[in-house]
């Protein structure tokens, strides 16, 4: 079995951003040279994930309320007596996760036909990092 690691790094310019990385991550399978395996993409941060769904504005928007609702900015969590103002970012990071595995087929990601593979920040305006890995044959 062979192994292919790469980072991918993020300074958003927003506090919530959601970021379609389905063909740096589908170039960086082609350069690993893997036909037939799978790759791990995973936000290396606690306030931040990483989801496949479809490339739709309107659902990136629903998807952002829900959260949202789900996990309220400003909200007195017990994490903020900690001097942290985030808390909501860690929940929402685990609604979403923080990663996914998608299959490699003769060299390719093995999407359904509209799934994108989508980096979400919820703690933005700070340099943080997501991990490609390629394992296969």
């Amino acid at each position: 079995m062979k192994f292919a690691t790469e980072y991918l790094w993020f300074d958003t310019k927003k506090k919530r951003e959601y970021v379609n990385v389905t063909d740096t991550v589908a170039d960086i399978v082609d350069r690993s040279g893997i036909q037939e395996g799978m790759v791990l993409v995973s936000a290396m941060h606690i306030t931040a994930g990483v989801y496949v769904n479809d490339a739709e504005s309107g659902l990136i928007g629903d998807i952002d309320e829900w959260l949202e609702q789900l996990a309220p900015f400003n909200i007195d969590y017990a994490h903020h007596r900690t001097g942290e103002t985030n808390g909501d970012a860690h929940l929402k990071s685990l609604l979403i996760h923080h990663e996914v595995i998608v299959p490699i087929t003769n060299g390719r990601l093995d999407l359904g036909p509209w799934q994108q593979i989508y980096y979400a920040e919820f703690d933005g305006r700070r340099r943080k990092r997501v991990l490609v890995k390629v394992m296969g044959e």
